[in-house]
């Protein structure tokens, strides 16, 4: 693996546990009540779908590793251009039963 491709997976690693930690012992009416824990989510969602969007410009093997990689890059576009109608819940939802999985299968990725 390319070292730049690594760089680029530590930088999803990074960001995904940081949302991690920001929603951990959180429930959904504390997601929704808290302006700033939205903000701070959803910038880092966007620097996960901003990386993978970079990774899968030039290497095309990394990048098929990971799955729904290109529903994660629309996530993004969704979060920065379609900021006024992002829907806390579909976040949310996200963050529960998606990230831990995306967060794991890029750990391994770089440990291996």
């Amino acid at each position: 693996m390319r070292l730049e491709s690594k760089k680029i997976l530590e930088d999803i690693r990074s960001a995904a546990a940081n949302i991690l930690d920001f929603t951990k012992g959180k429930n959904f009416d504390d997601y929704v009540s808290d302006q700033m824990l939205r903000s701070a989510v959803e910038r880092q969602f966007e620097i996960i779908g901003e990386a993978l969007n970079r990774l899968a410009k030039f290497d095309a093997q990394t990048i098929s590793k990971i799955s729904y990689f290109e529903r994660i890059i629309s996530f993004r576009n969704i979060l920065i251009h379609g900021y006024d109608v992002v829907d806390s819940a579909v976040v949310w939802d996200v963050i529960q039963k998606d990230l831990p999985e995306l967060h794991n299968e890029i750990k391994a990725m770089i440990e291996s």
